[in-house]
């Protein structure tokens, strides 16, 4: 057996695979904050699987990102060059959000008095031009000490240069600090540019020790079980790595959960033959959104987290404050607003009954008639229709002199807004055209929405793969054991050769084996960043045969004119960054095919559900989505129920299940297109 977890803010998902039939048992449970094991384990009874028979659990966690979106993290300190220790403080001169006049830096993680300076430096080609001063490490230690760190970040100017320095600040820190966590940069990350560097190894620090716990008691509670198999983490950049490395470098875990849906969507592309695909997640707390393209998802090694740059590769995720439990309120000048205050798992949205006094999403869909009251989660948890209705009425209506169905619809239209607003922001901000894209919704609350997103961006097609609540948890079966490392050397290219990158890449591969289990054969992916001497920005190249290291400068410059219009051949090019992944591929689940039908759907039943699009309550057909087949056709308004959500189509959508069992919906504003992933659009 394998198993995927994904804990999210509401629900915890598992997906168990058995590899000798390729059966999946997918199974939902309310998260439990308090303890978040025992969410899990009700999952695995759920599903009716013995711990002892799995060799491999792959695990997505929010623990990391929590921590640091509400400031719960561990003391940290900082233990820097002379003369650095306000590099937090000063950051970069640019805006986050460049048109508000209200915006303010978030404050550093690590408070300017717990910022220690020690003697070192080198040069930015890695001579020695200070010694490390030793005494100074131990004298930062004993006032970290007495500040009570339970964490320290270590970040030595061009310290990715030579690490020594690092190295040996780490040990004293270790030795004069017990049971303290230790950050050294050199371990994190690579790359240049200061403030990021120490802006990542710091976030690091802060998570490290929450996670380090929270881990183990994992582990220790899946083996109290029974379990005696692998346990593997999903990275934010879509593979999984090991416990251990997990446990030591959180950082590349904080989006580990939604990257895990996107890496599923790039899976599924192969199945509906999609070259574009745009995968949308809405789940209990928030929805996120990522491009897929050709297969590949993308990524970034430029990433925010509330106002804090990380640099490593992260898969490129756009994420907004809307998901089921976001709770709707009347801001100081009258007008409604949504979130991002969230009811999570406990309470919950008002409807749960377990003490939710707040209106969210998802009581407003089942205001709405959207959800039914006794099937969600497939009866298991029936919905209190009549206090969610109180909510929205004293919560809304009332104070916004709206009718019962008006205000929930409000609530409902503002979290399609910024979901949409959302998709936008990875497309036509960055010159892509949604209308070239198939939208694959997924998550507890997305086929809720999807159809309205949709419309609002004029894609021409939705899909809404098989047990979309727990998908992202089928991603992580999907996951192949990955890592990457990127290392600036900031050197001339004309002064490397083969030679000299043979010896880079394999220090580089060296340091991966420690992260990554050997299972299997692995798959190496090499690059590296090249840019005209002068220039800011680097262009990427991939190199396939480091025996044709000679070509790369032709390769430079035939990418640099695609991508910009011109090349400079004369020019001198610098080599900054050299790029390793490493991936151990693991055997994918296979998606069954389902018994085709007629082309008419059998039994439905009618029940009112307010039509946004309409603007009123409609008839609507509503269909159980285990009697549908392969080839059948729904035309809407029409809503598809399963056990964890449900699909609503609007008048004159069209919905056809495909032969796995992933519905397929055209909608009726955009002419058809030729293929499910349609690489050109026309016209409405």
């Amino acid at each position: 057996m394998r198993i995927g977890v994904d804990i999210g803010g509401t629900f915890t998902d598992l997906a168990a695979l058995d590899e000798t039939t390729g059966a999946v048992v997918n199974t939902k449970a309310l998260s439990t904050p308090r303890e978040l094991l025992a969410g899990v384990l009700r999952c695995v009874d759920q599903a009716g699987v013995r711990l002892a028979d799995c060799r491999l659990v792959i695990h997505g966690t929010t623990i990391g990102i929590n921590a640091l979106l509400e400031r719960k993290g561990a003391t940290t300190g900082l233990v820097t060059t002379r003369g650095f220790r306000d590099v937090l403080e000063i950051g970069r001169g640019n805006f986050l959000r460049m048109y508000d006049v209200l915006y303010r830096r978030p404050t550093p993680l690590v408070p300017r008095g717990r910022c220690h300076e020690v003697p070192e430096r080198l040069t930015a080609t890695g001579e020695v031009l200070v010694e490390l001063d030793e005494e100074a490490v131990r004298a930062a230690a004993r006032q970290l000490a007495a500040d009570g760190v339970e964490s320290v970040a270590v970040v030595f100017l061009f310290s990715y240069r030579d690490p020594t320095h690092e190295q040996r600040a780490a040990e004293i820190l270790a030795r004069e600090l017990p049971g303290v966590a230790v950050s050294a940069s050199h371990r994190i990350t690579q790359e240049w540019r200061e403030y990021e560097r120490t802006s990542t190894t710091v976030v690091n620090a802060y998570v490290q020790p929450i996670m380090d716990r929270y881990l183990g008691a994992f582990r220790q509670g899946l083996e109290g079980r029974g379990f005696r198999g692998q346990l593997l983490v999903t990275e934010s950049n879509g593979g999984a790595f090991s416990l251990d490395a997990a446990r030591s470098k959180p950082v590349h875990t904080m989006e580990s959960g939604p990257a895990a849906g996107v890496t599923g969507c790039a899976r599924l592309a192969g199945v509906l033959g999609a070259d574009r695909l745009i995968s949308f997640d809405m789940g209990g707390t928030t929805a996120k959104c990522a491009i897929v393209e050709r297969g590949l998802v993308q990524t970034t090694d430029e990433y925010q987290l509330d106002g804090h740059p990380i640099r490593i590769p992260v898969i490129d995720i756009k994420e907004v404050s809307a998901g089921g439990g976001t709770i709707a309120w009347i801001d100081p000048g009258g007008a409604l607003a949504l979130g991002p205050q969230s009811a999570g798992a406990d309470p919950g949205p008002v409807c749960y009954g377990q003490g939710g006094a707040e209106p969210t999403v998802t009581d407003a869909n089942l205001v709405l008639g959207r959800i039914d009251a006794a099937r969600f989660l497939g009866g298991a948890m029936p919905l209190d229709l009549a206090s969610a209705t109180r909510a929205i009425d004293e919560k809304v209506g009332a104070p916004l002199g709206l009718s019962r169905a008006t205000a929930a619809a409000g609530v409902v239209r503002l979290a399609d807004v910024k979901m949409a607003l959302a998709v936008r922001s990875v497309t036509t901000e960055r010159g892509l055209d949604p209308r070239d894209y198939t939208l694959v919704a997924y998550g507890g609350g997305g086929p809720l929405h999807a159809v309205a997103i949709a419309r609002e961006l004029g894609i021409p097609r939705v899909v809404v793969p098989p047990s979309p609540s727990t998908f992202s948890a089928w991603g992580m079966l999907a996951t192949d054991l990955r890592h990457d490392l990127v290392r600036t050397v900031i050197e001339p290219l004309e002064r490397t050769d083969a030679a000299w990158a043979e010896a880079r890449y394999g220090e580089m591969q060296r340091e991966l084996q420690s992260i990554l289990p050997a299972v299997g054969v692995p798959v190496r992916h090499r690059a590296a960043d090249l840019r005209y001497l002068g220039q800011e920005h680097t262009v990427t190249i991939a190199i396939e045969n480091l025996a044709a290291w000679a070509d790369l400068r032709l390769k430079f410059d035939a990418a640099h004119q695609r991508a910009y219009g011109y090349a400079a051949p004369d020019v001198e090019v610098q080599l900054l960054n050299l790029r390793l992944t490493v991936v151990f591929p693991i055997e994918q689940p296979r998606l069954s095919t389902i018994e085709r039908g007629s082309g008419a759907p059998g039994a439905f039943e009618t029940r009112k559900i307010y039509s946004t699009l309409a603007g009123d309550s409609v008839e609507y057909r509503v269909f159980q989505r285990d009697r549908l087949r392969a080839g059948d056709t729904v035309r809407g308004p029409a809503a598809i129920e399963e056990s964890g959500t449900t699909t609503i189509i609007d008048t004159g959508d069209t919905l056809s299940v495909e032969d796995h069992g992933s519905l397929v919906i055209q909608l009726n504003a955009v002419e058809a297109m030729g293929g499910v992933g349609g690489s050109e659009h026309r016209s409405p």
